[in-house]
C-alpha cells in the first residue's frame, strides 16, 4: 500500500469520526448508526455496549434533543494497516441538561478500531478514559441564560 493510499485512508477515518460527533451532538440517530461496523462495541469510562443497536438506542434514550451536546475532537493519532486502523483522539465535551439543572465539562482519550467495509471505513470499536471531568448545578449560576435546539432560553 503507498503512503498516498495511507493518506487516503486517514482522511476517510478523519472524515468518519467527526460525522460521528456531529450526527451525536445534532441527535441523527439512524445516520448515528451508520458509522459502526455490525459487531461494533464500545465503552465510555466503563459505560459499555456490546452491540451498535445497544448504543445507539442507548443515545436516543438519554440524549433527547433537550440535552445539548458538543464534542470537540483534536491530535488525531490514526494508524492504518491493511483494512484495520487504530486511532487515539483528543476530546473537550460540553453537556447541558437543563432540566435537570446540571452541566458537564470535561476531557478524555480516545482509543478506536475501525475496519474498511464494502461502505467503507466503520468504527469497530470506540471508547474513551477521562482525564477530568467538571460537574456543575444550573442554579449555582444565576444569571446564566441557555438557549439551544431543545427548547427556548432557560434560566438555569
Amino acid at each position: 500500500m503507498s503512503a498516498a493510499d495511507i493518506g487516503g485512508d486517514v482522511r476517510e477515518i478523519e472524515q468518519l469520526k467527526f460525522r460521528y460527533v456531529r450526527l451525536l451532538d445534532t441527535k441523527q440517530w439512524d445516520e448515528f448508526a451508520t458509522c459502526f461496523a455490525p459487531d461494533a462495541t464500545a465503552d465510555y469510562a466503563g459505560l459499555s455496549f456490546t452491540s451498535p443497536d445497544e448504543l445507539v438506542d442507548y443515545m436516543r434514550t438519554n440524549l433527547p434533543a433537550e440535552i445539548i451536546t458538543m464534542h470537540h475532537l483534536h491530535h488525531p493519532e490514526i494508524a492504518v494497516d491493511g483494512d484495520e486502523a487504530t486511532g487515539r483522539w483528543y476530546l473537550y465535551d460540553k453537556v447541558f441538561a437543563p432540566a435537570f439543572e446540571f452541566a458537564l465539562e470535561g476531557a478524555a482519550f480516545y482509543a478506536d478500531r475501525y475496519v474498511r467495509t464494502p461502505q467503507g471505513w466503520r468504527i469497530a470499536h470506540t471508547g474513551y478514559e477521562r482525564t477530568w471531568e467538571l460537574t456543575t448545578s444550573l442554579k449555582d449560576q444565576p444569571s446564566a441564560k441557555l438557549t439551544g435546539p431543545g427548547g427556548p432560553a432557560t434560566h438555569a
